[in-house]
C-alpha cells in the first residue's frame, strides 16, 4: 500500500516566475481577464473591458458564439490539421488577425511592441491604431509578421495623407479605415470614473495607483505615453489628459462618406479594409466601390449599443457578397471554436482585440502569447473533433444558431 501511495503522491515543482505561475493556472481567456483586472487600476481595466451604454452589444458579441451549435462529423482523417488560409492572395498560418486598439501602453509599458512580437510567432497580421502608443516606423522595425495600419480619418486630410505615406514606406500591407466613429459612443464606465487619456492624477487615481504599485512603478519608469502616430501633427498628442469623446469630436471628420473613399484610394497603394460594416447593403456598396475587404464590426460593442453581433450578420453578408470581397468577422471571439464557427459561416478571417489586451495586462508579451496559443490550439482541437482537417473544410453545415 505504501508503494501505491508513493506512486500517486508526487510533489509538483514550484514555478518561481510570477507571471508564468499565474498563466499556468489559466484555463481560458476569462481567467486571463481576471488576472488583468487584478493587475490594472480600475479605470484602466474598464477602459479596456467596457462597452457603450448598457453594454448589450458587448455581451451579444460573445453570447452569439456561445449560442451557436456545432454538428461534428466523425470517422474523418484528422491526423494532420492545417489551420492555414489565404487572404489577399497571401498564405497565412491561421485566419486570425489582431485588431487595432488605441492607447495600448496603459495595459503594459511595451504596448504594441509586445503585441507585434507575439503576433509574429504565430504569423498573424497586426493592426496598429492611429491612436496607438508606438509609432508606425517603430513598430515596423520590430515586426516580423505583416502589419496593417488603422486610420481614423481626420478633418485635416494632410495628417491622414502623411500617415498613409509613412505606413506605405514602412512596408505595411493594408490600411483599415474605421467607419463607425462619426462620434464616440457613450462608454458609461468611463463616464462614471471620469476617465481620461492619460489618466488624470486625483485622489481616486492616487489610491488606485497605490493599490496597483507594480503598474504605477512601470508607468513612472517608462517614457510618457503619447498618441505616437500623430505626435507633433496635431494640437493634442496624448501627453495631456483629455476626454476621448472630446478628442474624437474635435479631430475626426464627421463628413466622412462613401464619396470620401475615392480620395483615400488615391492617397495609398495599400489594400483597403473598411472596418465597421453592420448592414448587407453597406457590404454590397463596399464591394461595388472596389474595396479589398470589409470587417463586420460594431467596434467591440463600444459605439452603437443594441446592434447585431457581427457573427449574426455574417451569413447574410456572405450570401450577398461572398467571393467578391474578403470578409473579416470582428468581435466576440474568445475561443478557437469561435474562429471555427465564423469560418464555417463564410468569414475569410476573424479579428481579435480585447483578448490580447487582457493577455497584455496579465503578463505582457507572454500573456499575449498565451492568448494566441489558446486560440490557435483551440481552433485545431475543434477542427479535429468536428472531422475537418483544413479551413476549406469548414462549411456552413457545421453550425446552426
Amino acid at each position: 500500500m505504501l508503494e501505491s501511495l508513493r506512486s500517486l503522491v508526487q510533489l509538483k515543482s514550484f514555478e518561481w516566475d510570477r507571471i508564468e505561475r499565474r498563466l499556468l493556472r489559466c484555463g481560458n481567456i476569462d481567467d486571463v481577464r481576471r488576472i488583468a483586472k487584478r493587475n490594472l487600476p480600475g479605470g484602466v481595466f474598464d477602459y479596456i473591458d467596457g462597452g457603450a451604454e448598457d453594454e448589450v452589444s458587448l455581451g451579444r458579441n460573445t453570447s452569439a458564439f456561445v449560442d451557436m451549435k456545432l454538428h461534428p462529423n466523425v470517422l474523418r482523417d484528422v491526423a494532420i490539421v492545417d489551420t492555414s488560409t489565404t487572404l489577399f492572395g497571401v498564405e497565412r498560418q491561421t485566419p486570425i488577425l489582431l485588431a487595432p486598439t488605441g492607447f495600448t501602453r496603459i495595459a503594459n509599458p511595451e504596448g504594441e511592441l509586445a503585441v507585434a512580437r507575439a503576433a509574429a510567432k504565430y504569423g498573424m497580421p497586426y493592426g496598429l491604431s492611429t491612436l496607438g502608443t508606438r509609432g508606425i516606423e517603430e513598430l515596423a522595425a520590430v515586426a516580423a509578421a505583416p502589419l496593417w495600419f488603422q486610420v481614423y480619418v481626420w478633418k485635416d486630410r494632410g495628417v491622414v495623407k502623411e500617415m498613409l505615406s509613412r505606413a506605405e514606406q514602412s512596408g505595411y500591407e493594408a490600411i483599415i479605415i474605421t467607419v463607425d466613429t462619426a462620434v464616440l459612443g457613450r462608454r458609461e464606465r468611463d463616464v462614471r470614473r471620469g476617465f481620461t487619456l492619460p489618466p488624470k492624477i486625483g485622489l481616486d487615481t492616487l489610491i488606485d495607483g497605490a493599490l496597483h504599485p507594480r503598474w504605477s512603478i512601470d508607468l513612472l519608469r517608462n517614457e510618457p505615453i503619447t498618441f505616437a502616430n500623430v505626435a507633433g501633427m496635431t494640437d493634442i498628442d496624448g501627453t495631456t489628459a483629455i476626454a476621448l469623446s472630446d478628442y474624437v469630436n474635435a479631430q475626426f471628420d464627421q463628413a466622412l462618406s462613401w464619396e470620401s473613399l475615392e480620395w483615400i484610394r488615391s492617397a495609398t497603394n495599400l489594400k483597403v479594409v473598411l472596418k465597421g460594416i453592420q448592414r448587407v447593403d453597406d457590404a454590397q456598396r463596399a464591394m461595388s466601390e472596389g474595396i479589398d475587404a470589409i470587417a463586420l464590426s460594431n467596434h467591440g460593442g463600444r459605439q452603437t449599443d443594441g446592434t447585431l453581433a457581427p457573427v449574426q450578420l455574417l451569413p447574410d453578408v456572405v450570401d450577398a457578397v461572398g467571393g467578391g470581397i474578403a470578409i473579416i468577422c470582428d468581435g466576440g471571439v474568445r475561443r478557437g471554436s469561435d474562429v471555427v464557427k465564423a469560418c464555417a459561416l463564410g468569414a475569410d478571417a476573424v479579428m481579435v482585440g480585447r483578448p490580447y489586451l487582457y493577455g497584455l495586462g496579465a503578463g505582457g508579451e507572454r500573456g499575449v502569447e498565451w492568448v494566441l496559443d489558446h486560440l490557435v490550439s483551440g481552433m485545431k482541437r475543434t477542427m479535429a473533433l468536428c472531422g475537418r482537417s483544413t479551413v476549406r473544410d469548414l462549411t456552413r453545415d457545421l453550425v446552426t444558431f
